[in-house]
């Protein structure tokens, strides 16, 4: 469908889209070194806490429902391939034209995005009832180790700046679905689709290491 929509290709501070499209990679390049630097300073207190504490590691760690973990993990890895096909849909799209299959993809990483927050939300919901709360909120029983906390904390901690990203890349994504359905990628300028979706396979990325350390552990 022909929207009839004039925009520019690049913005009016670079000379080409191609520089647009380039400085906007390493930019975002940049930005997720850093998130893989915060996130790399948690995987040091997991294993600090692995190495200190194993028997209470593992033990712990049979108290996280590993099925829940494997369904989250299909919805992103499912994700990180719609998002994949959307940007391959704006990098064949014509210009002034909304591309339904871009979209859709669009729709559907933003959905699976939901999906996992709310597997999340009943999985903290148990975990709240039961008292495996991090720190001096931590009252479960279940496990047989006076430093229990520490894994649930831990598990807390990393789970929870995980999700939120999750929301931050729905929020990210959310605005380039908008300027998707207004027709502004197409071949020749789809640089948000793609820095977007290098956010969010970095977010799948996290996950897929956050899994097995967390829920097959033990």
């Amino acid at each position: 469908m022909n929207i009839g929509i004039v925009r520019r290709q690049h913005a009016h501070h670079f000379a080409t889209a191609d520089q647009e499209f380039s400085a906007s990679k390493l930019g975002m390049w940049l930005f997720l070194v850093t998130e893989v630097l915060l996130f790399g300073g948690l995987f040091v207190g997991y294993a600090y806490g692995k190495s200190v504490y194993p028997e209470m590691w593992h033990e712990a760690s049979k108290h996280l429902d590993w099925k829940l973990g494997a369904l989250n993990t299909l919805f992103l890895i499912t994700s990180s391939f719609t998002m994949v096909m959307a940007v391959n849909a704006a990098q064949r799209n014509k210009a002034g034209e909304m591309n339904g299959k871009m979209v859709g993809y669009l729709i559907a990483t933003i959905a699976l995005a939901g999906c996992f927050l709310v597997v999340k939300y009943f999985e903290y919901s148990h975990k709240f009832h039961d008292g495996m709360l991090p720190g001096i909120y931590y009252t479960y029983s279940g496990v047989q180790n006076a430093n229990a906390h520490y894994f649930f904390g831990l598990y807390f901690l990393m789970t929870g700046l995980h999700g939120f990203h999750v929301v931050v890349g729905m929020i990210l994504l959310g605005w380039v679905l908008v300027r998707a359905t207004k027709g502004h990628f197409y071949s020749e300028y789809y640089t948000p689709v793609e820095v977007g979706g290098l956010y969010w396979h970095l977010v799948d990325l996290i996950w897929i290491y956050l899994f097995p350390l967390l829920y097959l552990v033990g």
